[in-house]
């Protein structure tokens, strides 16, 4: 009868050993085994977490402007995770789940208890019944982004627009009742319910199929000639926003809207009508 081979630096059977790597294997690797630079997009992805949680305390202690800059603080945080992920060539599936995770907390539910603390209670029902479509139009968005990412084949437009309202996009419109309620409008029943409906209008440009341009694309430069005016204008815009911060909040938001229906145009000038073919592939509604 043939006997077991021997794991020479464990002593046992090699049949265990293999049984026992393998259940290692299986737990993930040691921490000690993971570069630090892997773990600096996580911990950035940590710390905006950590800042939309801390933006919903804030605003159940009434301390609105501070939530609301835990929630713009969050969308920075998120907008530089990949890109210092990528930058450190330190992306993963862990990160990319931490990442998701992140962004149904920081834009979905902070800025929907955020907004529903500071105004839309003044509603009752109607406005925890917007705040929770809200809420669960981004968790859908997220989802939707997660399962069509993963597709090999992409259209040509999809680095160029993306799919709806891109979830941070929609965490600073929301906020929009806030930003005018902070500059003195007093949050009245009337004020509440329509905000309660401006919070549904915004859940549904996050699921909706309208192309929004993104600015991602390689194509989308900067002439030569205007590179120090563009410079001289985002100088211009932080500045004014550290100093009139939420009268440039309302101006940002209210851009950001009237900008929508331009680049749906824009796309469909470009790539022709909306009208999905069968099979539903190469139009909007596949991936942002």
């Amino acid at each position: 009868m043939e006997e077991p081979r021997m794991d020479k630096a464990a002593g046992v059977p090699a049949s265990d050993a293999d049984a026992s790597g393998t259940h290692d294997k299986a737990r993930g690797p040691r921490l000690r085994e993971i570069p630090l630079r892997l773990m600096i997009p996580n911990m950035i992805t940590v710390l905006a977490i950590c800042a939309g949680l801390s933006g919903i305390r804030l605003a159940f202690e009434n301390r609105f402007e501070l939530a609301v800059g835990m929630v713009l603080l969050a969308a920075f945080l998120d907008g530089i995770d990949g890109r210092v992920a990528r930058l450190l060539k330190a992306t993963s599936n862990f990160g990319g789940q931490m990442d998701s995770l992140a962004d149904i907390i920081n834009f979905g539910v902070a800025p929907a208890l955020v907004l529903y603390v500071f105004l839309l209670d003044q509603a009752r029902s109607i406005g925890w019944i917007a705040a929770l479509i809200y809420a669960i139009a981004t968790g859908l968005r997220l989802a939707r982004f997660n399962v069509m990412a993963e597709r090999q084949v992409k259209a040509s437009w999809q680095s160029e627009y993306f799919v709806g309202v891109p979830a941070p996009a929609g965490a600073i419109l929301v906020l929009l009742p806030v930003y005018i309620g902070l500059l003195g409008f007093a949050p009245e029943r009337v004020f509440a319910l329509i905000a309660s409906a401006y919070t549904v209008l915004i859940a549904f440009l996050l699921v909706s199929r309208l192309p929004v341009w993104s600015g991602k694309s390689e194509t989308s430069r900067v002439r030569r000639d205007l590179v120090l005016p563009v410079i001289l204008v985002v100088v211009l815009y932080v500045a004014t926003l550290m100093t009139y911060t939420w009268e440039t909040m309302v101006v940002t938001a209210l851009a950001y809207l009237i900008s929508l229906p331009f680049g749906a145009r824009a796309w469909q000038r470009k790539y022709g009508d909306w009208t999905v073919p069968q099979g539903g592939d190469g139009l909007p509604g596949d991936t942002e």
